[in-house]
């Protein structure tokens, strides 16, 4: 087996029991000490039973679920932990049925647990810089696949399908973000938002991209009408790679993702890529995965409205 990574047998001897998840979650959250989720105070707090902690400044009790993607989840934690640890393993993700049965569960729950985890893997990075390769593209059936009366029937009604601008820093991080159009202010303004002024930005000929020069960018494309996919080092291979395993994942095992949902999908793709990666060891990626908890309390009710 791999040095990089550990097996389900080895995680189950690690964290056997929610008294185990719990002592380690503690520990990457709370490393200098317990925390008050409220009041962010640590001098005044008593130690309870079964993982409870009172703060008396502000009189709260509370359990290190408090204030994370784990609050008022009847789900136990060490089974949390082998959930993340299926999310940052599964080059392709994890369906709600598959995870149900593989920690005894609803599949309705097993949802629920892979939307919250999915909230996590929303961390903002620091801006791309240097050589970035950037491409846009789509996620939604064909039309003539769908029901008759969900179909856009009239030829200037545009498609419902969602679109996902990526940008991939050469031995780097990956960002994809939902963009409202292909336009140039909807595409540029992803690239702004995301990457450092100055860098180089690699892209195909479309039009959109063509003011990037003019806003501070340095700018060379590949033309794909005329069957140009590589220049020297010009292309958009990386990121089209980043596509292709989305893709896979997306219609081989999630099949259809609600489009208010599907940002995401996307950022859980992505966080796979920077923080999952296969380099990295296991437990190396569960403590990024920890450390992204905090703070992303996601509810049923929000989740579905």
């Amino acid at each position: 087996m791999s040095r990089s990574t550990i097996s389900t047998f080895k995680l189950f001897e690690l964290f056997p029991d929610e008294p185990s998840a719990r002592k380690y979650l503690e520990g990457r959250l709370w490393a200098n000490g317990v925390i008050c989720p409220e009041c962010k105070g640590k001098d005044r707090i008593t130690v309870r039973k079964d993982g409870y902690y009172r703060c008396n400044a502000c009189k709260l009790d509370f359990t290190v679920r408090t204030g994370t993607i784990f609050e008022r989840s009847h789900v136990p934690l060490h089974k949390w932990v082998y959930a993340m640890y299926l999310l940052v393993t599964a080059r392709k993700g994890i369906s709600s049925l598959q995870l149900g049965k593989e920690i005894g569960i609803t599949q309705k729950s097993a949802w629920f647990v892979l939307h919250r985890l999915r909230e996590a893997c929303g961390t903002k990075l620091e801006l791309l810089q240097g050589t970035v390769e950037v491409d846009e593209t789509f996620f939604g059936g064909e039309e003539n696949n769908r029901h008759m009366y969900d179909r856009i029937h009239k030829p200037r009604e545009r498609s419902e399908k969602t679109i996902v601008v990526g940008m991939r820093q050469r031995g780097g991080n990956t960002v994809a973000k939902i963009v409202p159009s292909t336009g140039g202010l909807a595409l540029r303004g992803a690239i702004h938002e995301n990457v450092a002024p100055g860098s180089r930005i690699l892209s195909d000929d479309y039009g959109s991209y063509i003011a990037l020069p003019k806003e501070g960018f340095q700018h060379d494309s590949v033309k794909h009408v005329i069957g140009e996919y590589v220049r020297g080092d010009v292309h958009t291979n990386g990121i089209e790679s980043v596509w292709a395993v989305m893709k896979r994942g997306m219609h081989g095992v999630y099949h259809h993702a609600d489009k208010k949902h599907m940002g995401r999908y996307v950022n859980e793709f992505t966080f796979r890529l920077n923080q999952g990666n296969v380099a990295r060891h296991t437990t190396e990626r569960l403590d990024s995965f920890v450390d992204a908890i905090a703070g992303k309390r996601l509810t049923f009710e929000a989740l579905t409205r």
